[in-house]
């Protein structure tokens, strides 16, 4: 459920009708709603309410820090996974005690960063890393608490670039090596074991792959127990799909993800860490867009926006389908058109639907990508020098400009012309 409804014939976000949005911000823009981020969120609390838990945002799918302020005063954690994001999410207020630091990538930079300014843990992702993060805890004079992330090598049946894991994929270590990881842990001065890390991929659809996946988490946390480890925190990451289309054919639901969570792993005594990013977001956030032109092709009609993939790249990158749908209701009964949906960018991947059966459009009509919120914004880039476009969000009867769209001359203003030229 969402909080975008057409009333009288006009989509509304929340109590904001979106073209008072318009006339006041100019297309293309994003717009976020308040109460659905905070309902989703409470979704998750309320799924996971029989055990100790704490629900950490991912981040990465939306990192504007109204957003995170929305989230953190619900009592959300974060899930960071860069100096950027971390520094994000304690600028909105997040207390550090409350933020995992995950990432294979992490620098010496970014640890010393998290441990200096409060961290509830590293979620390590090989033996280099630990290597590296007991040494600036060391030179710093603390103990960095951490969990080892695992790759079960389970498919989670999800799109290739966003499966993580497989055997092939680049994150955690494998799970047939952890007792060995977890022992040199253990020797390393500046480390503190505190638990488990697993994070599988993402949109998943169906619960089995979880399912599998923390099953071998359990029989690990026995082992690792016996070993003389201990184990108080379960990371289970995030990864929980949503449905992008208004079809029949939905996600698991929170409750249901929760009853497999206390089923698999409830009886170890374990702190439930997740990391829930798309699902929290992704049905929070509309792109809203105007049409340029109606082009007339050999065989098909195009519906040039101006949007464009640098402002939502997912359609190009991941094959994504987004619902469209018009901002004023078409009216019942109206002949439906068929339109492939284009941006403006000089690239033919430039493309958001082919084919698209939606209500007859013409140029200045006004129309939004559902299901924009996850990876939209936080994935959008200045291609072909065109500005990032807004972020607002919407509470009840209010909205806020939460991200500007700069000028063209604060965006040329950013490159420096050496002396020389």
């Amino acid at each position: 459920m969402d909080h975008f409804l057409y009333r009288d014939g006009q989509l509304f976000a929340e109590d904001v009708p979106l073209a008072q949005i318009v006339e006041a911000v100019g297309t293309p823009f994003y717009v976020y709603s308040t109460a659905t981020l905070t309902r989703h969120f409470k979704l998750f609390d309320e799924a996971l309410g029989g055990m100790p838990h704490l629900i950490c945002f991912a981040m990465k799918s939306l990192s504007n820090q109204a957003v995170l302020r929305v989230l953190a005063q619900a009592g959300a954690g974060m899930d960071v996974v860069s100096e950027g994001e971390y520094r994000r999410a304690r600028a909105a207020g997040v207390s550090g005690d409350k933020i995992v630091f995950s990432g294979i990538g992490k620098t010496a930079g970014e640890m010393h960063v998290a441990l200096q300014g409060g961290i509830r843990q590293f979620n390590v992702e090989s033996e280099p890393e630990m290597v590296v993060l007991s040494r600036v805890a060391l030179e710093l004079g603390v103990v960095a608490p951490i969990t080892i992330r695992v790759n079960p090598d389970v498919d989670a049946k999800t799109h290739a670039k966003i499966a993580t894991g497989k055997s092939e994929n680049k994150f955690g270590i494998p799970i047939s090596r952890a007792r060995d990881v977890y022992k040199m842990a253990a020797g390393l001065k500046g480390l503190k074991v505190v638990g488990i890390d697993v994070h599988i991929g993402s949109q998943l659809t169906e619960l089995a792959p979880f399912e599998a996946a923390y099953l071998k988490v359990a029989d690990l946390v026995e082992e690792l127990r016996a070993d003389g480890h201990t184990i108080d925190r379960l990371d289970l990451g995030g990864g929980l799909g949503i449905p992008y289309t208004r079809s029949n054919e939905a996600p698991p639901l929170p409750t249901e993800y929760g009853a497999m969570i206390q089923r698999t792993v409830g009886h170890l005594g374990c702190e439930i860490e997740i990391e829930p990013g798309r699902l929290i977001s992704g049905n929070a956030g509309l792109l809203v867009s105007e049409v340029i032109y109606v082009k007339e092709g050999e065989d098909r009609e195009f519906l040039i926006l101006d949007a464009a993939m640098n402002d939502l790249i997912r359609p190009a990158m991941y094959d994504a389908h987004h619902d469209i749908v018009p901002l004023i209701e078409a009216a019942p009964g109206a002949e439906p058109a068929k339109y492939d949906v284009v941006g403006p960018v000089c690239e033919s991947g430039d493309t958001f639907a082919k084919g698209r059966e939606m209500p007859a459009m013409k140029a200045g009509d006004r129309i939004a990508f559902r299901s924009a919120g996850a990876y939209g914004a936080v994935m959008s880039s200045e291609y072909n020098s065109r500005p990032m476009i807004p972020e607002v969000l919407v509470h009840a009867d209010q909205f806020a400009v939460i991200r500007a769209r700069p000028t063209y001359e604060e965006m040329i203003a950013r490159d420096t012309i050496p002396e020389w030229l």
